[in-house]
């Protein structure tokens, strides 16, 4: 090989690119404390009459729980407080999906401020109308709360389906002649405590309202029942049974339906029945 070749070899060679290799540092970074610290995050729940107001304290409110599915720690608790909402916003206003239902004026709702470390997944759970416990619903959901993402405006919406049905006459325990003429006067209600009655937010032409006597667990007689606007209560007379046929005594029970949506609500009270011979006076029971 002759002294030239060599030369242009040698100058080839040290034009071939080298890899060059980075070496990684040894410097680490430091922790960001502040990422293991618990964040305050509020949580806002409202907890509603399905196709109705918000349960306020005309109704007793309803207790909100919110528990840890995890540990089944209880991280808060406590009562909904407050106002059943606007009626004309709630009932008759469109809306868009995303546009608040409840908050766009004053209404009932439970709020609570839980510290997170990380991501948490809870159940939350709504029981009410507190001052009806016979018509008292319970309803829950579990969702995941994010530290430092709070849940406001409508919040977490719970629905409790049903009515608030009471027998206002005859009183329960109320002792009954047999035989006598005797009105069951009942009034219906949303579970927010709005009334029921034709041609309102909450019509009852649309629902199945209707009575039943019955002796022990034996339904006697099926009672229509018509709506009195003096009184706000449907109303329906029937006959009490003889003594020697209720010798226990008889049953009332009010029963009202919505399949359509899903809403139900059931009162029954129970009295005894006297022998007619007791009668104070021959004149009906008053209305």
């Amino acid at each position: 090989m002759t002294r030239r070749l060599q030369l242009i070899l040698a100058i080839a060679a040290c034009l071939i690119p080298v890899p060059c290799f980075a070496v990684p540092t040894i410097e680490a970074f430091p922790p960001d404390t502040q990422l293991n610290d618990s964040t305050p995050t509020t949580i806002l729940v409202r907890v509603v009459g399905h196709g109705a107001m918000v349960l306020g304290k005309e109704v007793g409110g309803a207790r909100v729980t919110i528990t840890d599915v995890v540990t089944k720690q209880i991280l808060a608790t406590g009562i909904q407080q407050g106002a059943a909402g606007d009626q004309n916003q709630i009932m008759r206003t469109p809306r868009l999906m995303e546009e608040p239902h409840y908050s766009s004026r004053p209404a009932a709702a439970f709020t609570a401020t839980v510290n997170l470390l990380h991501p948490t997944l809870v159940e939350v759970t709504a029981e009410g109308p507190l001052a009806h416990p016979a018509s008292s619903q319970r309803a829950s959901t579990t969702v995941w709360l994010i530290p430092g993402q709070n849940l406001t405006s409508d919040g977490i919406v719970l629905h409790l389906y049903g009515y608030i049905v009471q027998i206002e006459h005859p009183r329960q325990g109320e002792p009954l002649i047999a035989k006598d003429d005797v009105t069951l006067r009942a009034s219906v209600r949303t579970l927010s405590g709005a009334l029921v009655r034709p041609h309102g937010d909450w019509d009852s032409r649309k629902l199945h309202i209707y009575g039943e006597l019955m002796i022990g667990e034996r339904v006697l007689e099926r009672l229509q029942l018509f709506y009195n606007n003096d009184r706000a209560s449907f109303e329906a007379p029937f006959f009490v049974p003889p003594t020697q046929d209720a010798p226990d005594g008889m049953t009332l029970r009010v029963i009202v339906s919505d399949p359509a949506s899903g809403n139900f609500g059931v009162s029954q009270a129970t009295y005894p029945v006297l022998s007619e011979r007791l009668r104070k006076n021959p004149s009906s029971e008053p209305r």
